[in-house]
């Protein structure tokens, strides 16, 4: 006997090994300093907790439509168009629990058996995965040198379906320009290629400025706009994401929600809508404490000499270790007790690379570079 061949053909995660190492080692009393963790460590406001606890107490805690609440479906469509220039409405809305959740119902709704999906090399490590689950194929694509660019068109073949872009990206922290996006936008509408626009941290930017893909001529009718509420708000946990698409596609998404999870948590969807209510202040905060952050990592690598892609969004710092990447990641873990993703996670040409995220105390942040400085004069003495 055997698992299906759609769990077969994704393998676990560089990140696992890494992760349970980590675990281990805080059991054993270890200071461990995590800087995998791909989560803002702020509170979720105020307001949104209570929004959520006022819904519970309401009795707002019964099924809800699978699409989701119309009240929240018409709050996003109205986002949309006000922030991203988006022309979308409710019935182009579907909330689900969580954004990655979201990429999964569009892949295997779109994707079929051989068809070809674009991934920009590096990428997030759950796209790769959905695209096989839904019986399709990963094409890698490089990026040039600074990371502003890639030859996706060179990549296209009669049976690319699909092109996954990440801005801000994850791991890599760029932001891509107009150019870039207006170039992909051309690729998919001459070639009739769908988009899928995961924007989860478009409002986490420091340089540059972010464009919906969506918003571009003609591509309204091939976008799937990835988004949620886990980066902006800091609602990780709370697992409330929603994409944005054609009507058909989203009446596709709906039929393999409706079948697996039936629609994201009654309350919860109540605190995603205040959360759209929200002033921006706790987002100012938020960025301008990422930003500090990200400064006082870069000015400690620009030290050390360690070459890193340019974070102008998210807050992740890709960076070139200059061996093995899964090897350094479980060496500086085990000798210095700090947990970082190896490159080899997020695509087949960063062996030597290593994530780190810096959504930990600028605390934790002085004692991690300490640590990282200590563990590379040590290799070096070791050559």
């Amino acid at each position: 006997m055997r698992a299906a061949r759609r769990v077969e053909a994704v393998k676990p995660s560089a990140t696992l090994r890494i992760s349970s190492i980590a675990k281990q080692l805080a059991r054993e009393g270890k200071d461990v300093i995590d800087m995998s963790v791909g989560e803002p460590d702020f509170k979720t406001p105020q307001r949104i907790i209570e929004a959520a606890y006022r819904a519970m107490n309401e009795g707002k805690v019964f099924y809800t439509p699978t699409k989701g609440i119309p009240e929240l479906l018409s709050a996003i469509a109205e986002k949309m168009r006000k922030e991203n220039n988006v022309e979308a409405t409710a019935e182009n809305i579907i909330v689900t629990p969580g954004a990655k959740y979201a990429i999964y119902e569009a892949m295997m709704a779109l994707i079929d058996e051989g068809d070809e999906v674009i991934l920009l090399d590096p990428s997030w490590v759950s796209y790769e995965a959905c695209v096989l689950m839904a019986g399709g194929k990963v094409v890698w694509v490089p990026h040039n040198e600074d990371f502003s660019d890639a030859p996706v068109e060179n990549f296209v073949t009669p049976k690319t379906k699909m092109i996954v872009i990440n801005t801000p990206s994850n791991p890599l922290g760029v932001v891509y320009g107009k150019e870039f996006l207006k170039k992909i936008r051309d690729i998919a509408v001459e070639k009739n290629i769908f988009v899928m626009s995961d924007e989860v941290y478009e409002k986490i930017i420091f340089e540059g400025t972010h464009y919906s893909l969506a918003s571009f001529d003609d591509m309204f009718d091939r976008t799937i706009t990835i988004n949620g509420f886990s980066k902006t708000y800091s609602m990780t946990g709370w697992r409330i994401g929603y994409a944005v698409a054609p009507k058909w596609i989203i009446e596709k998404m709906n039929i393999i929600q409706s079948h697996s999870v039936s629609h994201p948590t009654s309350f919860v969807q109540y605190a995603a809508l205040e959360a759209l209510k929200s002033d921006s202040s706790f987002l100012e905060q938020m960025v301008a404490e990422f930003r500090a952050r990200r400064d006082m990592i870069m000015r400690r690598l620009d030290e050390l000499g360690i070459s890193y892609a340019p974070p102008k969004g998210a807050f992740y710092i890709f960076m070139d270790v200059r061996r093995n990447g899964d090897v350094f990641c479980e060496e500086f873990l085990k000798k210095e007790y700090v947990a970082l993703t190896p490159g080899s996670a997020f695509g087949i040409s960063f062996k030597n690379w290593a994530r780190l995220s810096y959504a930990t105390s600028r605390e934790k942040i002085s004692e991690f570079l300490n640590r990282l400085e200590r563990f590379i004069s040590s290799k070096s003495s070791e050559l």
